[in-house]
């Protein structure tokens, strides 16, 4: 008994020295408050915390259970100009102008209410001053749900329209900030079956992105149908344009934020985060066409197909869910579960990256909305990269595949612990647990392993 003793006691400490190390010396956690120290100082006293680079870059953190969630901005020369932590999570961020002063986020907050049979989420959209820190509600709706039907995405449309990406409901909407009327509105469950996607109607499509195209129709990401879809604000859906479909994860697997490129500017392509799929890619439209003088025909084309034009990824991806193609065709990544953010140029190679808790969206500020500077691959001459090929997962349990396994347990454990951490925890608790049934068989407690656990 005494070597279990020293055996568990040793296991012990090796766990706690592994977890404890991974907390003082994670580069996230470390970022983390090294940011929020930088913002808390006057401008004047603040220095570089990251690489220098050209103009503004935000940052929206999506934190878990309101960890470490924040909005981050950097400047030119690497230091914080403005940070807010006050929500529980923050997604799309949109520039307001061309400027580099004011911006749109979405941002979302537990809401408790008696009138609420469970839990509640107010989903919000806020318009801050990033020198001045001035903020401004622009719009909000409580959902009745938790935080997995909050909004992820909201594209403005003029200054008192809004089009909105609503997961609750499963569409999308206008709506009149002025009035809060709902002046056009589409669900997906009109067009797509309920048998497919994710549980209905807790989490069916997971509605997590929304975009006005150039040409005035709307593009929309399906998350748990692993698809982009395509509609005419006057038509509907148009399906022979969707991209991906449900199941098919060698296409798409669970994406978010896809950005649109227009024909002018080397497409139509979309630049598409493929999150279960730890990569982004790009898909080129060939001999679809798109709009053009307000003809509606070769929008709909079924002559047109997606091809894979272009994709990036590299052994430390995990989970991405956001890529924007900035002007000088580098991509700006999101990398969420490994806790970064990353530029890419057109080699291929990081050119630029930061540590940041479970970023979500991020944007280069004078670049224009997303990728709305950026060319397709095929105009850039992007080249490829990825780490291995990507297909069907073979093995797939009540709907949890292995990638979205793994995703998910990164997504929950707190900021500073990796999948090594995660062991390490795993083996202390068992050892304890180990010993301490050890201890009991060695007094006089006996202990029955009938169910329920008796002592007698």
């Amino acid at each position: 008994m005494r070597r279990l003793r020293a055996t568990a006691i040793a296991v012990l400490l090796v766990c706690l020295a592994v977890l404890g190390h991974g907390y003082a010396t994670g580069p996230a956690h470390a970022a983390i408050e090294t940011y929020e120290t930088q913002a808390s100082l006057a401008p004047a006293e603040r220095t570089p915390v990251v690489e220098p680079r050209e103009d503004v870059t935000v940052v929206a953190g999506h934190g878990q259970d309101g960890r470490s969630a924040a909005l981050t901005a950097f400047g030119p020369d690497g230091t914080v100009v403005y940070r807010n932590d006050t929500h529980d999570g923050y997604f799309d961020v949109d520039p307001v102008d061309a400027g580099r002063a004011t911006v749109e986020y979405v941002a979302e907050r537990s809401y408790d209410s008696p009138h609420c049979n469970a839990k509640c989420t107010q989903s919000l959209v806020e318009r801050v001053n990033l020198t001045t820190g001035e903020v401004t509600r622009r719009y909000s709706r409580v959902v009745p749900q938790d935080r997995g039907a909050n909004w992820h995405d909201v594209d403005r449309l003029s200054d008192h329209e809004l089009l909105v990406g609503d997961i609750h409901r499963d569409g999308l909407y206008v709506v009149d900030t002025e009035t809060g009327l709902k002046t056009w509105e589409w669900s997906a469950q009109t067009d797509f079956p309920l048998s497919g996607g994710g549980e209905y109607p807790a989490d069916w499509s997971h509605l997590n992105d929304v975009e006005r195209l150039p040409d005035g129709r709307y593009m929309t990401s399906l998350r748990n149908q692993d698809l982009v879809a395509f509609v005419d604000p006057e038509t509907g859906l148009q399906s022979n344009w969707t991209l991906g479909a449900d199941g098919e994860y060698g296409v798409l697997y669970e994406q978010h934020n896809p950005d649109y490129v227009p024909e002018a500017r080397g497409g139509p392509a979309v630049v598409v985060a493929d999150s279960l799929n730890d990569r982004v890619i790009e898909y080129q439209r060939e001999d679809g066409g798109e709009r053009t003088n307000g003809s509606r025909a070769s929008s709909d084309s079924s002559d047109g197909a997606w091809e894979q034009s272009w994709v990036w990824s590299d052994e430390e991806m995990l989970w991405p869910r956001d890529a924007d193609r900035l002007p000088n065709g580098n991509t700006l990544i999101a990398d969420t579960n490994n806790h970064r953010v990353v530029e890419v140029d057109p080699d291929g190679e990081i050119v630029w990256e930061i540590e940041t808790y479970s970023p979500y969206d991020v944007e280069r500020l004078a670049t224009g909305d997303e990728s709305a500077g950026g060319p397709a691959a095929s105009a850039a001459e992007l080249t490829s990269r990825e780490r291995e090929e990507i297909g069907d997962d073979p093995l797939e349990v009540a709907g949890i595949t292995p990638r979205k396994a793994i995703n998910s347990v990164s997504f929950v454990l707190p900021v500073w612990m990796g999948f090594g951490h995660a062991a390490a925890a795993l083996v202390g608790a068992v050892t304890a647990l180990a010993w301490l049934v050890a201890e009991l068989r060695a007094s006089s407690v006996s202990v029955s392993l009938r169910w329920p656990v008796r002592f007698r």
